[in-house]
Formats: C-alpha cells, structure tokens, sequence
C-alpha cells in the first residue's frame, strides 16, 4: 500500500500517531472493561437482572451526552477536549476499580460515556476539516478501524489482570489507556481545525445546536434516517445471532468462534472501505452494508448447524466491516463549516438511537412474534434503509455530485 496523501499534501501517515494514537489507547481501555462491567457488579453483590442493567449504563450515558460533547469540543477545541476526555476517563476507570458498592460503580461506569463521545468528536471534527474530499472516508474508516483494533486487543490484556486480581482489575488498564490516551494528546501538535473569524476578525460565536439543526434538517431528515437503519442493523446483529445460535443448540464456545471470525472478517476490511468510499462514492459502500446486513438477518432464521450460523454471522461481518467509517463519512460529508462539532454530535445521536434502539426492537418483536420472525423483520428494515439511501444519497456524495461542493441544506 503506498504513501496515503492528498493532492495537497495531506498524509494519513504523517498525522497517523497524533490523529489516532489518542483513540486507539483509548479503546484499548474500552475493550478491556466492557466484558467485566457486569462481572463487577456481580462480585459487589448485584443479581444477575441488575448486572445485566450495568452494562447499559454506559450506553445511555453516551447517548445522552453525544450533543453536549459535540459543543464541548467545539467551544474547547480538539486538543484539549481529548486532554480533558482522557483524564477523565482514566478517573471513572480508578473510581470504577476500587468502587466499594454498586453506587459507586454505576457512577463510574456512566462518567465513562462521555469521555468516549468526546473521544470520537474531537477526531471526527479535526478529520472532517483536515483531511481532503478524496481522502476523507479513508481518514474516517481508519479511525473507525483503530477503535476496533482497541476493542479487540483491550480483553487480551485484560484477561491475565483479571486471572490474579478479579474482575475489578481490568480498570487498571483504561486508567493507564486513559492517561496514556491525555498524555499523547498533550504532547501532540495541537491538529485542531478551529472555528473561522467573524467580519470583525474576532473568532465566530458559537452557534446553538438549535440553530444548527434548522440549517441542516434536509440532511438530517433523508440521509440522517438511512444512518438510524445503519446503526439499527449493526447492533441487531450482536443481538439476534448469539440468541439464535443458542436456539438452534450451539454451546458458548461455538458461539465465539462464530463471532470470532466475523470480527476477524471487519478488521481487515476498514480500509479497503475506505478507499471504496473516496474512489467509487459513499454509495457503493452505504447499499452493500446494508444489503448484507438485511439480507443476513432475513436468512439466519433459516440456519441450524454451526456453518450455516456462521456463514450467515461472517457475510454480515463483510457488510459491517465495509461499513467501518461509513456514518462518521456521511457525517462529515454533510457537516457544516460553522457549528461543525455540534452538528456531528447530532449526527452522533442519531447513530446511537439506531444502535440502541435495536435491542428494544428485537426484544418487543420477539415477544410478540418469535425470535426469527424479528430477525426479518429487522432485515427487511435494514434493506428498507439501502433503498432509501439510494434515493436520498447521491446528492450529499461528493463523488457523484457534478459540482464537487457541498448539497445545498
């Protein structure tokens, strides 16, 4: 793979350890205390319902920080909202390692949800001004990508720490990730793209994330619908497969080997994403997620041996893997040049209520229903969502727009 540059002398490689050195320390602290979170609260006496409550404590947290992170990082700028995010992740984590009851550890676990939205922002914010239209979705998608290798790295660090010290211990790695995360930071050119001068010279007022959502609600309405269906399809994955792979008899063993190699699948696959988006348009990447991930959904009902469960299980994880960087592309894509941050914050929200919205989906339709009947259901959503990205894409790509600038709002 050659030098990744610009025309304008924009280099991937040349910003790679302050752009996502950051990021990368501190999903490596994500990926070792999300498996313990729940183990945690179970040795501070929680019953199996409430530890279950634990490990959706963060996801609400970040859900609703994700806008005021979005202002934060546009009022203190990149460089020192990921200065601020990683030292005070890496107080919730120590908070979160000697917590003495489960209040204390729920307060830990949810002061760690906004540190990870600003984590991701301040990035997105800095690549989105910086890297240029014909680099941006790969800039996007490796950074998508590098928070995946944390994730995955993250639990076999942890493992050893949690072998000789318990399930506690595991914090003591996102502390360190955390500081390490700030310290970088710190120490790092400061990349931050800030806001432009006002006709007086003096830096433009920020502008409300009212405002900024009525200035942009045409994108937010069309292709900010397609990313809700995104994010439904790819966390009602991680939810139907490993419930359907019980139904059908397979052990706990076979159900991580399954996910295993669908994870392996989406490692590999980030940057070629990303080098699809900026050669061939988002388009090419935004349909073939969502019809693997749909059409995935719609036939793991009709599987029951473990090759048929993981064949099913790796062709999403080629559709979720081509799809690393897709939302954060299409975000930057349509952000505006003023009140940039927050509107990727929104942006961000939208991402989540997909995300988050998928067990509530899937649990309400299995209850009603069955298990396989939500599984299409969910699908033919996800497919739903392709086709309406279709519609609504192309005129916010700006690799198939003939002016090359930005769609009117």
């Amino acid at each position: 793979m050659g030098e990744p540059s610009g025309a304008d002398g924009f280099s991937l490689r040349r910003i790679a350890v302050p752009a996502f050195g950051p990021t990368a320390l501190w999903s490596v602290g994500l990926g070792a205390t999300m498996p313990v979170v729940a183990l945690s609260a179970r040795a501070l006496g929680a019953s199996v319902a409430v530890a279950a409550l634990f490990v959706g404590i963060n996801t609400v947290s970040e859900l609703l920080s994700a806008v005021p992170s979005g202002v934060l990082v546009e009022r203190m700028g990149e460089r020192r909202a990921l200065v601020l995010a990683g030292v005070a992740d890496a107080a919730a984590a120590a908070l979160a390692m000697v917590a003495p009851s489960l209040w204390v550890l729920a307060v830990a676990v949810a002061l760690s949800g906004p540190t990870g939205a600003v984590f991701l922002l301040a990035r997105q914010s800095y690549l989105t001004a910086a890297a240029p239209e014909s680099m941006r979705a790969r800039a996007m998608s490796t950074l998508g990508g590098v928070g995946r290798v944390g994730m995955f790295v993250g639990p076999f660090l942890a493992a050893p720490v949690v072998g000789v010290w318990g399930p506690q211990a595991a914090f003591g790695i996102a502390v360190v990730a955390g500081l390490a995360a700030a310290a970088l930071a710190w120490s790092s050119p400061d990349l931050g793209v800030h806001r432009g001068k006002g006709s007086d010279g003096a830096p433009a007022a920020p502008i409300p994330v009212r405002e900024v959502v009525r200035r942009n609600r045409a994108v937010l309405l069309t292709v900010g619908v397609g990313v809700l269906a995104i994010g439904l399809a790819r966390s009602s994955r991680v939810v139907v497969v490993p419930l359907w792979a019980e139904h059908v008899g397979l052990s706990a063993a076979q159900t991580a080997l399954v996910f295993g190699a669908a994870g392996l699948v989406e490692v590999l696959l980030f940057y070629p994403a990303g080098s699809i988006m900026d050669r061939r348009g988002r388009v090419w990447v935004a349909l073939p997620v969502t019809v693997l991930l749909g059409l995935g959904l719609v036939v793991l009902p009709l599987t029951s041996t473990l090759v048929a469960v993981g064949a099913v299980a790796v062709v999403m994880g080629v559709g979720n893997g081509l799809g690393s960087g897709i939302v954060m592309t299409l975000g930057a894509d349509a952000a505006p040049v003023e009140g940039r941050a927050p509107f990727l914050g929104v942006w961000r929200l939208l991402s989540l209520l997909g995300h988050n919205g998928a067990a509530l989906v899937v649990g309400a339709l299995t209850a009603v229903v069955s298990l396989g009947a939500a599984s299409v259901v969910v699908g033919v959503l996800t497919l739903a969502g392709g086709a309406w990205l279709l519609r609504w894409l192309p005129r916010h790509d700006p690799r198939r727009r003939p002016s090359g600038g930005r769609a009117p709002g």
